[in-house]
């Protein structure tokens, strides 16, 4: 194992910014996949995804003295980075009504009716299970689909997506809960299945559960 494997997260940015490119470089092969995947199942677009690793890393050449490790992790930081840009992204393209200017109920309604781009997230998956779900993750509403690509997919805790996300750990859980049952819903909504009633909401259940589980597995 190298020097820079065994150095923290904030000790290679220390040492980045007092010049060292092996450092950054150690850093940035650390941290980009995560970054890129955040950004790919936000988006569904892979150029968007590289666009926003490239952004993210530079801001952190240019403004990495301004991380305060007191506030959150620098991987929090990164993260939190990126999800600026998706949500940038987002705007200008006006394909999402922007996070902070809607209610969870606006938003509700405002994403019922979102037809997902069909950029391929489908290197990362195998399967028509995998194809509905991504289908799924794409359609919900921005505030629930962050809450829940953090913590299903990226398997952060509740407290590191909170530090991603500047809210509070009980929203995450909140955000994450609902996006679980609209998860369910959508799922279930795709399936050719004839049930009705409790057995087919817990069809759909089962399924928005074992698609995440296969997700993560191709993470």
């Amino acid at each position: 194992m190298s020097a820079s494997q065994q150095q923290s997260d904030a000790e290679l940015l220390r040492l980045m910014l007092a010049g060292d490119e092996e450092a950054f470089t150690a850093l940035y092969r650390r941290r980009q996949g995560g970054v890129y995947r955040f950004a790919l199942r936000m988006s569904g677009s892979e150029a968007l995804a590289d666009d926003v690793v490239q952004e993210t890393f530079m801001v952190l050449m240019r403004d990495g003295g301004n991380f305060d490790p007191s506030r959150g992790s620098v991987a929090a930081y990164l993260y939190g980075v990126a999800r600026n840009h998706v949500l940038r992204a987002f705007e200008r393209e006006r394909a999402l009504v922007p996070f902070d200017e809607e209610t969870d109920e606006a938003a509700d309604a405002s994403h019922e009716n979102l037809v997902a781009r069909p950029d391929p997230l489908g290197d990362l998956t195998r399967g028509e299970m995998f194809e509905r779900l991504r289908l799924a993750v794409l359609a919900l509403p921005p505030h629930y689909r962050e809450a829940l690509v953090l913590c299903e997919l990226e398997e952060m805790s509740y407290a590191e997506a909170a530090e991603v996300l500047s809210c509070a750990v009980g929203t995450v859980r909140s955000r994450l809960h609902r996006a679980r049952a609209m998860l369910a819903e959508k799922m279930r909504g795709r399936r050719d299945a004839e049930a009705s009633g409790e057995k087919e909401t817990e069809a759909g259940g089962d399924a928005a559960a074992q698609g995440l589980r296969t997700a993560r597995c191709f993470a």
